[in-house]
């Protein structure tokens, strides 16, 4: 059974649709570029977010250097480095029982690996979506598509699962950044260095 679609900019309340939802899985998939040059090699990642716009710490960037926050909450399920083959490319699991009461989302980033040096951009990425799955029933719960050109962007907020009251809901965000990685972490506080 496929899950709801949503368009850039709407929500939906995951605890409302999906009211035994314990463990969300975050898949993500693209195709990989279709013209001749360097392969895309697009990597998921989840920034978790308290009230204050920020991180707690560089701990709260999951990743697949960093695949696992400290609590259990959120756990990034492994690098798929070429976006070949059906089905999600890449997987973060959100353990909603585990997050953090300081935690008020869950941001679900995608970005392209050396993508300045490659001359790479979202522009050049097909088929590109963000989808949660009960872990528990594998029911596709919401799907959202970027359908979007985003030429310049080389790192994209695809999504996020965020608190409203005592319900947890997805966005679909859809907001690109020509900045990188890099540009989204330091706008939520990561330290880099």
């Amino acid at each position: 059974m496929a899950g709801l679609s949503l368009t850039k900019g709407s929500n939906l309340s995951l605890t409302k649709t999906d009211p035994g939802l314990q463990q969300a899985l975050v898949g993500l998939g693209w195709d990989p570029r279709s013209t001749t040059g360097d392969a895309f090699d697009l990597d998921a990642s989840a920034l978790l977010v308290s009230a204050s716009g920020k991180v707690r710490s560089s701990a709260d960037f999951i990743f697949y250097n960093q695949p696992a926050a400290a609590d259990g909450s959120v756990t990034h399920l492994g690098d798929n480095r070429s976006g070949a083959g059906d089905g999600d490319d890449e997987q973060i699991l959100v353990d909603l029982t585990k997050v953090g009461a300081d935690v008020e989302r869950v941001v679900i980033v995608v970005s392209i690996d050396q993508a300045d040096t490659r001359r790479q951009n979202f522009g050049q990425v097909r088929g590109a979506y963000c989808r949660v799955i009960n872990q528990g029933t594998e029911q596709e719960i919401v799907r959202y598509d970027l359908s979007e050109d985003a030429a310049p962007e080389t790192s994209m907020i695809f999504a996020e699962i965020y608190r409203n009251g005592g319900d947890w809901k997805f966005k679909a965000v859809g907001q690109g950044y020509a900045t990188g990685l890099a540009g989204i972490a330091t706008d939520f506080g990561v330290d880099l260095s």
